[in-house]
């Protein structure tokens, strides 16, 4: 994996332990281990964290769409959450459907293994 030497992670997904495993034109892969700090009352993964999960991975595929020297932020984000996560890993896989002059459209999976975790959908603002 070639990571731009302009690319800086967020303080936010250090903290959150967000690894990124896969970056191309367009598209990020980011991984998320269950930790302690991560779940919800019921044990399982905190869907804030899940978001936060999707935001990190399509913030970083519009990066590599248009490249680390501009800016982009978050207009919008749907997600439906589809399981539960009580332990191990998940994969949020962005990809970007429409890289326009001020607006990216992103498309995310968060998987675990074979099974669909959450998708979501979001716009976002070129700067």
């Amino acid at each position: 994996m070639d990571i731009p030497p302009e690319f800086v992670p967020s303080a936010f997904s250090e903290l959150l332990g967000c690894r990124l495993q896969r970056l191309d034109k367009g598209v990020a892969e980011v991984t998320l281990t269950l930790a302690p700090q991560l779940r919800n009352r019921a044990g399982k993964l905190h869907g804030g964290a899940m978001f936060s999960l999707v935001d990190t991975a399509m913030g970083l595929a519009c990066s590599s769409a248009h490249g680390f020297d501009q800016q982009s932020v978050t207009l919008e984000c749907k997600i439906n959450y589809l399981r539960a996560v009580s332990e191990g890993e998940v994969l949020c896989v962005a990809k970007v459907l429409h890289n326009g002059r001020r607006t990216l459209v992103v498309d995310a999976e968060v998987l675990q293994g074979d099974k669909l975790i959450a998708k979501a959908q979001a716009t976002f603002a070129a700067l």
